[in-house]
């Protein structure tokens, strides 16, 4: 028996739950962003009229507004995202517990189990936590239904908003394999500059390809796309794929105006740093290594990375590494659109402590004075609130209120 997987992604979903307050503006191209006082702040979603103009989510407000002259641009507010999509996946799991979130929008359900205790097929189960999904939060969903996790996505993609697709064993050459081999969850920019040099232009064309060449042209990924193309995919439904300590934890933020000179620059590495490591200290992890990516103002990413002597969850320890290689590969005179710190090759707490039992000296206990400190500002933060405290070196881009001063942020590994 084949199973039933749901995937269920929330239409618009910043943009949804801000028009929740602001249902007089639904008909109106509405778009989500972080400082909607600054034109170069980077739109963060946008609903289904503002997509009807081509407006995209990563791109500037100033590009948004030359296609879209009269797009209302809305303040975001993550904590009520979160507070949302806690309340979305508690629903689901009325329906079964096994899901598999991915992203804050976006989750994968199991229901091969509970078809027979709802007495429905997958369908009109679907349709039934669509409609749930209206009524009780005012939003909407497109999901997915099909026989495994891949096809499931494409599934939930292929007609939005509001809307249920079946992709069967029978029917999935009709409706996948036409699509565009980029719709292929994990067929990223540089697998399709590869596709694009032999011919691969559609899913169906990758599932045509020769498996084994594409071994030779993407390594070990290459036999697992063309296995996903051909609705080989068997990964499970994995709850504990949810809450898997992260492989790396970064910040980045995107300025309203470009910083220039070695003090600026160094000011936004330590209000960075200081995020990073407050959230290596929430997983209870340490790192080994610290990569720095520097943006132009033409869009241009630079970065490198290094690794470190001892593991750490210190900012100032993560900050002037992240520093050093800023000195290491970028000119300080030159300004500089966006920075991101990402904490690499992390390591639990405790397996860190003993790597450092072995290095005890005047090193270790300034270490540990640095980090009973930053343990203390942890308290307030939580206590406070977050922005309460911030390092000196950081003041630069923070504002009167405390919070950062920027166009846009982001961060991976939360």
């Amino acid at each position: 028996m084949d199973r039933v997987i749901f995937h269920c992604d929330l239409n618009s979903f910043f943009a949804s739950v801000e028009l929740l307050d602001h249902p007089e503006l639904r008909h109106l191209p509405v778009a989500v962003c972080g400082d909607p006082d600054s034109r170069h702040g980077i739109i963060l979603a946008k609903n289904e009229p503002a997509k009807a103009f081509g407006v995209q989510t990563a791109e500037t407000i100033w590009q948004a507004r030359s296609k879209c002259p009269n797009l209302v641009l809305l303040p975001s507010h993550h904590d009520r995202y979160r507070e949302i999509s806690r309340k979305v996946n508690a629903l689901y799991h009325e329906y079964t517990d096994l899901i598999e979130p991915f992203g804050i929008d976006e989750s994968w359900l199991d229901v091969t189990g509970s078809l027979s205790f709802f007495r429905m097929d997958g369908k009109p189960l679907a349709d039934a936590i669509r409609n749930r999904m209206r009524k009780e939060f005012g939003l909407t969903i497109s999901v997915g239904v099909s026989f495994n996790k891949i096809f499931a996505k494409l599934g939930s993609d292929y007609k939005k908003p509001d809307a249920t697709t079946v992709i069967t064993r029978e029917n999935f050459r009709t409706l996948v394999w036409p699509l565009p081999v980029t719709d292929l969850l994990f067929v990223g920019k540089a697998a399709d500059r590869i596709f694009r040099q032999y011919g691969i232009r559609t899913i169906g064309d990758l599932a045509a390809f020769d498996r084994n060449a594409l071994f030779t042209l993407l390594g070990k990924t290459g036999p697992q796309l063309h296995d996903y193309a051909c609705g080989l995919d068997t990964s499970p439904v994995s709850p504990e794929a949810a809450s898997a300590p992260p492989k790396s934890v970064g910040n980045g933020l995107t300025f309203p105006r470009n910083l220039l000179g070695r003090e600026e620059i160094c000011s936004g590495i330590y209000a960075l740093a200081d995020e990073v490591a407050f959230r290596l200290r929430r997983h209870r992890m340490k790192c080994l290594g610290v990569s720095l990516t520097i943006r132009s103002p033409e869009f241009q990413d630079r970065g490198r990375q290094q690794r470190l002597r001892n593991p750490t969850n210190v900012s100032w320890d993560i900050a002037e590494a992240a520093l050093a290689l800023a000195d290491s590969f970028w000119d300080m005179a030159r300004p500089v659109r966006a920075l991101t710190v990402t904490a690499i090759y992390l390591v639990d707490e405790d397996e860190a402590g003993m790597q450092l039992d072995l290095l005890a000296g005047p090193e270790e206990a300034r270490r540990e004075r640095l980090e009973k400190l930053e343990a203390s500002l942890d308290s307030l933060r939580l206590r406070y609130g977050k922005h309460i405290v911030a390092p000196a070196s950081a003041g630069i881009t923070r504002k009167s209120d405390g919070k950062p001063d920027s166009g846009s942020s982001g961060s991976t590994g939360s």
